[in-house]
């Protein structure tokens, strides 16, 4: 059989196969690295082999009892230094600030709104503006290898119609909501009612099931900024449609900095806290992905515990606003709840779940010797888990997409750390690294430069 040439597409109409190294997180615990592996996708975009120590002379017998003719099937062999690892997730992300990022350092996150992101954002009332940032933005974490991300659009439903519209266009597996905001904003950059605001979420969800009817790459999310953003009446009107869709997730910024506390508690003092107020309002549940979560209480751990409710953990922002805040991450993965990492860009000033990985081990080194030791910094493999298949398990997509089980889809980076056609500053691959030290080197050295190919359903998305 012939290899694929490197930088060749897939004959159309045939399946994907390749035969090399294979690296996955089964679990929080457990990274497999699977040597001499043959795994073959199926024109419906869904792993249908995952086989390790397969010799090169057994591909063909492998393929024939799949239902495949080997002599017209491409193989794609990975040398040494290449291997498939599963897509990136960012459980927590901003669109319309993609062209924002790294301005607004040092200053709070309410006054960062207020000087910064409002006065960008309405940017996005220009539909010309929105088609061409959203295009630029969606390409840019694609390139990055981020196949899923979980987007707050702007407050305009026309702009979260096109940024819905460019990602099941450019193949990126996303979660994209309206942004609702009817207050605490300029009357330049807020919904002009409640019932607006509602009508324009009922209207997205519908453009949405248009574009998707399955959702099989895009996906609404009820999308309240935060409560401080938001009457009661809204809230309240949010949670109405969260029951008429109880298949759609929900996102929003939970307990991320204590000026934002402290003025949630002003505007809602009837609640204790804010799991109190999301779940009065029927906001908080087994799909809702809360951002940063740095100072809950001991009953709002609980809570989201048994609710089931998935953190996105942001350790870029919440350390270079103006405050170097830590989220307890370990003991939210202590107790079973689901994590997975956010570059919250513009936020955070990255782009780049690798970068956002890294941050978190240098948090989680901070959380550690704040409580002593208690809570051990996060190894290579959790930071590795968190970025893939426990972003899956935030978004509610863990039984599709997050590492290679057989049956799932295809959402994949091929990384290559030697010979690129345009080489980056990795640390260089020795003789005697083994592949546990060559992804090592590429997690904690490389950047989207590694990664040649991006994958979303069996699906070439890389420009």
């Amino acid at each position: 059989m012939d290899d694929l040439d490197k930088n060749s597409t897939p004959v159309s109409g045939l399946p994907l196969a390749f035969h090399g190294t294979v690296i996955h997180s089964k679990s929080l615990d457990e990274l497999e690295i699977l040597e001499k592996c043959f795994l073959l996708v199926g024109i419906d975009g869904k792993i249908q082999v995952l086989q390790a120590d397969v010799e090169a002379d057994q591909i063909n017998s492998i393929v024939s009892e799949n239902g495949y003719a080997p002599d017209i099937f491409p193989v794609k062999h990975l040398e040494r230094g290449e291997f498939l690892c599963p897509g990136f997730v960012d459980t927590h992300n901003h669109a319309p600030q993609w062209a924002q990022r790294g301005v607004g350092r040092g200053i709070s996150l309410l006054d960062w709104l207020d000087k910064v992101t409002f006065a960008h954002e309405t940017k996005f009332e220009d539909p010309e503006y929105a088609k061409r940032m959203y295009g630029s933005c969606v390409a840019g974490f694609l390139q990055q290898g981020i196949t899923t991300a979980s987007y707050y659009g702007s407050h305009h439903g026309q702009a979260t119609r096109i940024l819905a519209d460019v990602c099941f266009e450019k193949g990126q597996r996303a979660l994209v909501g309206k942004c609702n905001m009817n207050r605490n904003a300029p009357d330049w950059y807020r919904d002009a009612s409640v019932l607006d605001s509602l009508q324009e979420t009922r209207e997205f969800i519908n453009h949405v099931q248009q574009l998707d009817p399955k959702y099989h790459l895009v996906k609404p999310i009820l999308t309240p900024r935060f409560a401080i953003s938001c009457e009661p009446e809204l809230l309240d009107g949010l949670g109405v449609i969260a029951r008429e869709h109880p298949d759609l997730p929900i996102q929003t910024h939970f307990n991320e900095a204590k000026q934002e506390i402290e003025f949630t508690h002003q505007l809602f003092p009837e609640f204790a806290t804010e799991a109190d107020l999301y779940q009065r309002y029927g906001l908080l549940n087994d799909r809702s992905i809360l951002a940063h979560c740095i100072f809950l209480q001991e009953d709002e751990i609980s809570r989201i515990q048994e609710l089931g409710c998935g953190v996105a953990h942001c350790p870029i922002s919440n350390t270079t606003m103006q405050e170097f805040m830590v989220a307890p991450v370990r003991e939210y993965l202590r107790r079973g709840i689901k994590v997975g990492l956010g570059t919250d860009s513009g936020g955070g000033y990255s782009s780049s779940i690798l970068e956002v990985m890294k941050q978190a081990f240098i948090v989680s080194n901070a959380q550690q010797m704040l409580t002593q030791g208690r809570d051990p910094a996060l190894s290579l493999r959790e930071g590795f888990f968190l970025a893939t298949l426990g972003g899956a398990q935030v978004c509610g997509l863990d039984d599709r997409i997050g590492n290679f089980a057989v049956g799932k889809e295809f959402d994949a980076l091929e990384v290559h750390t030697m010979d690129l056609r345009q080489p980056g500053v990795m640390s260089p691959v020795e003789d005697e690294d083994s592949i546990p030290v060559i992804f090592e080197k590429f997690l904690m050295t490389g950047d989207d430069r590694n990664i040649v190919r991006v994958y979303v359903s069996g699906r070439s998305v890389k420009v």
